[in-house]
């Protein structure tokens, strides 16, 4: 099955988010990651790159933003599989619900993975460089084909550097920290990132590990969960591999 075909039946005929909130969330998200203080280097890096996309959708985890999202982000995997960047970058944008806790976002989070990941298993096999087992340490969420590690952000989040007046799901290619891995600058762009956290949080987030040490999925959505934290999601079995 063609990738290209795929990404054209998923994008159908939905109609696009009120274009004055598309235009004040993309440039609120973009000063945000320009800010002097916010952590990320590879987020600094990555809006500067072609390959940063920022889309707006309905509300989260409804069957519009679903159906909307699934077609961009494989228009973006597929995208990214032809020009591969070390920082491309989806963003996803969402109307609402706007006030929610952290166990709330959390729901939302998993919520919206499983509804995409339902409209991405007929089509596209789990990528096989990753588990899809959530509490697998090799764990990295998979659509078209390809690894995504996914970062949420939202109002009430208790890291400064994850809090927007939306909801938002960020979205990057695996593969592109395993070329950073590869060429050693992983390492020191990590180190500096955790100081710029701990200079504008405090602390350095609870959450984070490298990849292989424990599953990313506790990571997610940002919230510090406990030892016997599982993420509500099961990969299903696909039925069109996408080749590699």
């Amino acid at each position: 099955m063609k990738a290209d075909t795929i990404a054209e039946d998923v994008a159908g005929s939905h109609g696009p988010t009120d274009p004055a909130f598309a235009a004040q969330a993309d440039k609120m998200f973009r000063e945000l990651v320009l800010a002097n203080e916010f952590p990320c280097l590879g987020a600094k890096a990555a809006i500067h790159s072609s390959l940063f996309n920022v889309r707006c959708f309905p509300e989260m985890a409804s069957d519009q933003a679903t159906a909307d999202l699934a077609a961009g982000l494989l228009e973006f995997t597929i995208t990214q599989r032809a020009a591969p960047s070390d920082y491309a970058t989806f963003v996803a944008i969402f109307a609402g619900p706007q006030e929610t806790s952290e166990a709330e976002f959390e729901q939302l989070l998993w919520t919206q993975l499983r509804a995409l990941h339902s409209e991405d298993a007929p089509n596209f096999d789990w990528d096989p460089s990753v588990g899809s087992d959530p509490s697998d340490p090799h764990f990295s969420f998979s659509f078209g084909g390809q690894a995504l590690y996914v970062i949420g952000m939202h109002a009430n989040s208790s890291r400064e550097a994850r809090r927007f007046p939306w909801p938002v799901l960020v979205f990057n290619p695996h593969v592109q920290f395993e070329r950073l891995r590869a060429d050693g600058k992983w390492k020191r762009m990590q180190d500096s990132i955790r100081k710029r956290d701990l200079d504008l949080q405090g602390s350095i987030n609870p959450m984070l590990n490298d990849f292989g040490e424990r599953s990313e999925a506790r990571q997610y959505s940002g919230r510090a969960v406990g030892e016997n934290w599982q993420a509500p999601f099961k990969a299903e079995p696909g039925k069109c591999p996408f080749g590699h």
